[in-house]
């Protein structure tokens, strides 16, 4: 699939956040949101940029956004990566990377000459009505918070 762009409505889901509660596309409407898609809890890049966001949340909240991770891991170690790191938001699990492939960002990546598929690190900006306003594909870990804003 393609990956979605502004103007989309994003897709349909139902998934489970880090304390296997529901979480469904439908929760997000009537909020600002950020849905940011990275590889992997507790590796180097996707932690700083979860830090970042950590760091940043309440201007965040300040500009009317509800922030989400989204990755492949299981609920149990998102609930590792947000008391290791004191995360403030929630993350939800794509085990079968079904929200991924619905946003079009499961994809082939290489490193060190293998290719495999993965995520590729997208973040999604949703206005109230559960439309893409923004897609940031660049994603700069470290600066994250300022992209968004």
């Amino acid at each position: 699939m393609e990956k979605l762009k502004v103007g989309d409505r994003i897709p349909k889901f139902k998934t489970v956040n880090q304390h296997d509660e529901p979480v469904s596309s439908g929760d997000l409407k009537g909020n600002k949101t950020v849905l940011f898609f990275y590889p992997k809890d507790d590796t180097p890049t996707c932690t700083k940029e979860a830090c970042n966001l950590r760091d940043n949340h309440e201007r965040l909240i300040a500009a009317g956004y509800t922030v989400y991770g989204i990755s492949p891991d299981s609920s149990k170690r998102h609930r590792k990566f947000i008391e290791k790191h004191s995360l403030p938001y929630d993350l939800l699990v794509d085990e079968d990377h079904s929200m991924a492939e619905a946003f079009g960002v499961w994809g082939e990546k290489s490193m060190y000459g293998r290719t495999y598929m993965g995520i590729l690190r997208t973040t999604f900006i949703l206005n109230e009505k559960g439309v893409i306003t923004e897609v940031i594909e660049k994603v700069k870990a470290a600066e994250h918070a300022d992209q968004i804003l």
